[in-house]
């Protein structure tokens, strides 16, 4: 018998904007109001948090600048300050909730480097764990996530005002 694994947010991804003149929709989802169903965790002064849409791993977190900024250097100091802090923050907040054995932390800077929208620059933060590599991503472009955002988000929201 076979089985058939229906990744189902691909789709949405496949057919999401590619035009680089569309704009972020980053900037789409911090003005929606709507934290819970735009994944936002924690709005600071400069930054925000927001669960990836698109993840890699359960958990995986991107820290951005409230404004479409593209390039490290287009950035304020008080957002670089910001997102040091946050970033700092969401590790803890993910260690305390999922324990991971590890992460992994990054920037790509232009679409060459493998920014899916090089104008609003983001930081990725996503957990680790001990053999959570599988063929799935390497042989079907498909990743096992055992967990709904929406459920991840509602474990996570709290955490964010307890961690300092």
């Amino acid at each position: 018998m076979t089985e058939q694994l229906h990744p189902y947010w691909r789709m949405q991804y496949i057919q999401s904007r590619k035009d680089p003149k569309a704009g972020s929709p980053f900037a789409d989802l911090l003005a929606s109001g709507d934290d819970q169903k735009s994944l936002i965790l924690h709005r600071g002064r400069t930054c925000f948090v927001i669960l990836n849409n698109f993840p890699y791993n359960p958990g995986h977190l991107m820290v951005l600048p409230n404004r479409e900024v593209g390039q490290l250097a287009e950035l304020t100091v008080d957002e670089r300050a910001e997102m040091m802090d946050l970033l700092v923050k969401c590790q803890a907040v993910l260690q305390n909730v999922m324990t991971p054995a590890g992460f992994n932390m990054g920037i790509n800077l232009g679409r060459a480097a493998g920014a899916g929208i090089p104008t609003h620059l983001h930081f990725h933060i996503v957990p680790r764990w001990d053999g959570d590599h599988n063929f799935m991503p390497v042989v079907a472009d498909t990743h096992v996530l055992p967990q709904a955002l929406n459920d991840l988000w509602l474990r996570l929201k709290p955490v964010f005002a307890e961690i300092k």
